[in-house]
């Protein structure tokens, strides 16, 4: 690390052209550097956004969609956009799938999953990241997705024993839907997972984004 994490409040509504002045106010003091690796909160392909479900409402991630926002969205080239306004080469990809390049070890089916205002995935097959799949709006328990039901705004209202059992509830379920020889758990909320997770799952550092981001430049799959 070169410097101290830095952090900026996410702006709403967020239009893509606002997501690019609050990441140049991110990164304004921040030393001198030569390329850019990005992690997106939803579908990315070739650098370009898909979906960005946490930031098509006016009100943030709980709040409806606005038509226009989705619209603004979909498809938006957010990887030539970044490198335009930088100056610097720029690669973007999925969170989770960066995230997953820094902790994987390359054995068998290894699934990636981030607490943090919702919910991201990534599944690996020895070493290689699959297509994206957005399990995270997926039915989960009574009616809602494991966004509602373990993101940051259900941890704050259910109190942590509760998000608890239901992270182990994820685990089960996740374990039965792709059958993984290994699971980990990242994400600013992964902090506030206790207990015994077993063998085969296991909490990893917040800081493996930023590994995964030197990673993002050894494969173009990412």
């Amino acid at each position: 690390m070169e410097h101290e994490r830095v952090r900026v409040d996410t702006p709403y509504p967020l239009a893509p052209d606002r997501l690019t002045t609050a990441l140049l106010t991110l990164i304004e003091p921040l030393p001198p550097f030569d390329r850019v690796s990005a992690g997106f909160p939803g579908m990315v392909r070739q650098g370009k956004v898909l979906t960005a479900p946490h930031f098509v409402s006016p009100k943030g991630p709980e709040g409806k969609p606005s038509p226009e926002l989705v619209r603004a969205w979909s498809g938006f080239d957010l990887q030539s956009a970044l490198a335009t306004a930088l100056g610097k080469p720029v690669r973007v990809a999925n969170d989770a799938d960066m995230q997953g390049a820094a902790v994987v070890k390359g054995e068998g089916l290894e699934l990636v999953a981030t607490l943090g205002t919702g919910v991201g995935t990534a599944v690996f097959w020895h070493g290689q990241v699959t297509p994206h799949l957005e399990l995270a709006h997926h039915p989960f328990r009574h009616d809602e997705t494991y966004n509602e039901q373990l993101g940051d705004a259900a941890r704050k209202r259910i109190g942590g024993k509760k998000w608890n059992q239901r992270v182990r509830l994820m685990i089960d379920v996740l374990h039965g839907l792709v059958y993984f020889d290994h699971l980990y758990i990242g994400g600013g909320n992964s902090v506030h997972v206790t207990g015994d997770l077993g063998a085969d799952v296991s909490l990893v550092d917040n800081n493996a984004g930023v590994l995964g981001g030197i990673r993002l430049w050894e494969h173009d799959h990412l």
